[in-house]
């Protein structure tokens, strides 16, 4: 009869681990906890970078190592509204995806469900705002990946990143800056989920425009990146009279949203 018993019992504690085991390894997104992975905001905004929020995301670290950007990295895969989202970077607690392209049948504001699959284990449905515009610069600090053409150095003050050439933009300089940035809406021309633009030049439908210390500078190009995967490129340059100096406010306006004036660069 013991025997009997403590089989029973062990069949018992076994399998309340096992549910246990199980139930740690289900993955949850954190309500608002999708976020455009430059600035931190939502509504976020299709083909842009997101930062995904949560824990039992992932068993482990794991980056992207090629372009097109795969829909599954580590045994992890996203959708929203059923459709699979092209992934850069998974751990336990946060991913970095796409958001596709085509997330809303009809226009580019409302919602999505996202869920987060881990290993079999699929996460209960949060509602992501999903809205025409979002933008938000890269940034390391509060320095935004502003990159000089001419030497592809960042605009800021020499020697302020560890391991990076920086040094002051300048005005009236011809080549000018290519600023680094995800969000800024629709293309002209369209380009699959999880693809980089390197085979067609793509603009963005709404020209942004770009403040440098609150007033505004000459914007050439504004559109997707040709290297990298959900990342705009906005090209200006600096005309007389631009303020100077080595933390001057750089900000984007786009469809009536203005990015922080945290985010700086180093003018001359």
């Amino acid at each position: 009869m013991r025997g009997i018993l403590g089989s029973a019992f062990t069949k018992s504690v076994l399998f309340a681990a096992a549910a246990l085991a199980a139930q740690a390894q289900t993955p949850a997104v954190t309500q608002g906890g999708v976020i455009n992975a430059a600035n931190g905001i939502s509504p976020v905004t299709p083909g842009s970078l997101v930062s995904i929020y949560g824990t039992n995301l992932a068993g482990g670290l794991a980056q992207a190592d090629s372009i097109p950007l795969s829909a599954t990295l580590n045994h992890v895969s996203v959708t929203l509204n059923g459709i699979p989202a092209p992934l850069l970077f998974v751990s336990s607690g946060q991913i970095n995806a796409q958001i596709p392209w085509n997330v809303l049948s009809n226009g580019a504001s409302g919602t999505a469900d996202i869920v987060v699959t881990n290993n079999g284990n699929q996460s209960s449905a949060q509602t992501v705002l999903v809205g025409p515009f979002s933008p938000g610069i890269f940034a390391i600090g509060n320095i935004a990946v502003a990159i000089n053409n001419a030497d592809g150095s960042v605009a800021a003050p020499v020697g302020a990143i560890t391991g990076i050439t920086t040094h002051p933009a300048s005005v009236n300089d011809p080549y000018g800056l290519a600023i680094l940035c995800t969000g800024l809406g629709a293309v002209n021309t369209p380009i699959a989920n999880g693809a980089a633009s390197s085979d067609a030049l793509r603009t963005a439908t709404t020209t942004p425009t770009v403040l440098v210390g609150g007033q505004p500078v000459n914007v050439l190009f504004a559109g997707l990146s040709p290297q990298f995967v959900g990342v705009n490129q906005i090209n200006i340059t600096l005309p007389p009279g631009t303020p100077t100096g080595n933390a001057v406010p750089l900000q984007i306006v786009v469809g009536g949203i203005t990015t922080t004036n945290t985010v700086t660069i180093a003018v001359q």
